[in-house]
């Protein structure tokens, strides 16, 4: 549930900045509590309204004293997140013997399925607005990490991991204009090579796949939008 809501508050946050401190806190709690509800929903948890009033009355509560001039709207924000957590936990504990069953709705399956996807656009949604350029060497990571996970059969893997090698080398050796272009491409050839595992199912676990590949995609679009 946690990185339900990191990951709402990530994606839903930046897309709108209310002027008043009222509304920026509700916009907040709600940023954070839809995607927390779709979870809950998801994995079949009962006491979802529970669960978003713990969520939005914390920051109604300290409304009042920003109301009378006791606190600031950056006390507001940081209060509010410090103070749902115990909130939250107090609503577990007391519906802690109730258990649901996972939804069977083809709607709230498919987006609960597509966890992965989700929390890589949240960890690259400011790439859209400041595009990063990794180092080369990162995408030998990424390919390491297919290295690790398929180690008893390593040779496809090994090679594909010489063919990033040559080109951190290529990178090096090229321009600077050029070598982002490489890394550009770089990064979108991992993507489908994630792709490629993920409808196969093999090596790495799905989640991986989708995760890496929607994260890699990212980087080589936003790298590109500015090459170009």
């Amino acid at each position: 549930m946690l990185v339900a809501m990191l990951v709402g508050m990530a994606l839903f946050g930046p897309l709108w900045t209310p002027g008043r401190v009222e509304v920026a806190a509700l916009w907040m709690a709600a940023s954070m509590s839809v995607p927390m509800a779709l979870w809950m929903r998801y994995r079949g948890h009962g006491r979802i309204f529970e669960m978003c009033a713990a969520m939005f009355v914390p920051y109604l509560v300290l409304l009042v004293p920003y109301w009378f001039g006791v606190l600031d709207g950056h006390a507001v924000e940081m209060g509010g997140h410090l103070l749902m957590l115990p909130a939250m936990v107090a609503v577990l504990v007391r519906y802690r013997h109730e258990h649901g069953t996972p939804s069977t709705n083809p709607v709230v399956r498919a987006l609960g399925e597509r966890w992965p996807a989700a929390i890589a656009l949240a960890i690259t949604f400011d790439f859209w607005q400041a595009p990063l350029v990794p180092p080369v060497w990162t995408l030998l990571l990424c390919q390491a990490v297919y290295l690790f996970w398929g180690r008893r059969t390593p040779r496809t893997q090994l090679v594909v991991f010489s063919l990033y090698a040559s080109l951190a080398v290529v990178v090096i050796l090229v321009s600077p204009h050029t070598g982002v272009l490489l890394i550009a491409l770089g990064w979108g050839a991992h993507a489908v090579w994630d792709l490629v595992h993920h409808v196969r199912d093999a090596v790495v676990p799905r989640w991986w796949s989708e995760f890496c590949g929607v994260f890699d995609l990212v980087i080589a679009v936003t790298i590109l939008m500015v090459w170009f």
